[in-house]
Parts: C-alpha cells; structure tokens; sequence
C-alpha cells in the first residue's frame, strides 16, 4: 500500500480559496487605514497653527490677521497647500493633493474655524466618513 504524500487538489482549493476571503477583507481595510493617516497629516498641519492664528488675531482683534504665519509649514507629503482666509470666523483649510494620495481624499479639504467670541475651532472635512478623524465632522 502506497500512503498519501502532499495534499489532494480540494485541499488546495480551500486553501486558496481562505485566503481570498481573507484578502478581500483586509485590503479595502488597509486603503482606509492608509487615506486616514494621509488626513492626520492635514489635521496635524492644520493644528500647528492654531496657536500664532489666535495669538494674531488677539493682537489686532480683527480677521485681517488670519493667514498663515510666515515660515508655517504651508504644505506636506500629501497636503498640496495650506490657505488662510481673513474673516470673522477665521477659516483656515488644507487641501489634498490630486496625485500621490489615496484616492478617497485626493483634492479634498480639511478646515478648521477660529471662532475668536468663543476662542474655539471647529474642524470640518470634505473626505469620505469612513476616513475622517474623530475631531472632524
């Protein structure tokens, strides 16, 4: 009697067939993770410059002081620009680039709102949910 050497083409299958399961669960997975930390990059810019857009805007108390401040980081591996607009509230947004980045949040924005009556900011987002950070809506 001859025994049974290797595995029997069914067992090949299954196991193919596992791990193709497996794969189609992680790899829409992974896209997610890897556009969300694209988008904390933004989040992270953005929150560097909260401090000198308060301080600016305490000084004159006014909106013209709301920009960037000079020597700011004004963009990143993924964040193609970082724009300030002088208004009440103070609007200051990060734009994705279009190329390079994941493509859930390639050219969108993420932007946060100084709020000087309250002294507060709010963060908003024009990327996909799945995607935003907990701080942004």
């Amino acid at each position: 009697m001859h025994t049974q050497k290797g595995f029997t083409l069914i067992e090949l299958m299954i196991v193919v067939a596992i791990i193709a399961i497996l794969a189609a669960i992680a790899i829409p997975q992974y896209n997610d993770y890897t556009a969300r930390s694209q988008v904390s990059e933004a989040v992270t810019l953005l929150g560097g410059l909260k401090t000198p857009v308060a301080e600016a805007f305490a000084n004159d108390n006014s909106g013209t002081s709301c920009a960037v401040p000079a020597g700011a980081v004004s963009s990143g591996k993924y964040v193609q620009s970082i724009t300030a607009v002088a208004a009440t509230p103070c609007v200051v947004t990060a734009t994705f680039r279009a190329t390079g980045v994941n493509q859930k949040i390639a050219g969108e924005t993420v932007t946060i709102t100084y709020t000087p009556a309250a002294g507060s900011w709010a963060c908003t987002t024009s990327a996909p949910a799945e995607v935003r950070p907990k701080a942004c809506l």
